[in-house]
């Protein structure tokens, strides 16, 4: 079984992208691939830069890595109450591949941020936004206060009672693809 893992966030130390890799690793008999989103940068996505430049090769890879997956694990990061642009645009660029870019795969969908709000108002976002594109969404999780909660030495949530949360999470999770 396949499962990725990426965070919807660009930024070169993303807490979201260590979030991410560290939930995919409590999945027990998987073979794990991280993505990092700085390997898909495109130019925003307009009908008229697609009629410009077509489809660009990159958005048809990022649609193929989600198309060779069975599980995905995805964390939103948060910008100004929403989901990052960087995210949002190779999501727009892939969803001209196939409009069910997440092909209905089984997917943890999480959020952190350095405040106590946990990145929920993206987590929201992603929740309204990505059933409309095949996120078969099975199970959600927010980490409030990554710097007090994470520990980035070691790669894992330093919070017991946040860390046996997500241990539950992934333990009871629904590979099904029916949801």
């Amino acid at each position: 079984m396949k499962l990725l893992a990426f965070a919807g966030s660009s930024s070169k130390h993303s807490i979201n992208k260590q979030l991410a890799t560290y939930a995919a690793g409590l999945f027990e008999n998987v073979d794990t691939e991280i993505l990092d989103l700085n390997d898909y940068e495109l130019p925003l996505f307009s009908v008229d830069t697609e009629k410009r430049v077509g489809q660009p090769p990159i958005a048809k890879q990022f649609y193929e890595k989600i198309e060779q997956t069975d599980i995905i694990v995805l964390s939103v990061a948060e910008h100004n109450a929403g989901m990052t642009s960087a995210f949002k645009n190779i999501y727009d660029w892939a969803s001209r591949q196939k409009k069910l870019v997440f092909d209905n795969k089984p997917m943890l969908l999480m959020s952190t941020s350095p405040g106590r709000n946990a990145g929920k108002n993206a987590l929201q976002a992603a929740q309204i936004s990505l059933k409309w594109y095949g996120g078969n969404i099975r199970a959600t999780f927010s980490l409030p206060s990554f710097n007090e909660n994470f520990d980035t030495e070691t790669g894992k949530i330093s919070n017991k009672e946040l860390d046996d949360a997500l241990k539950a999470i992934i333990h009871d999770f629904d590979y099904g693809k029916e949801g």
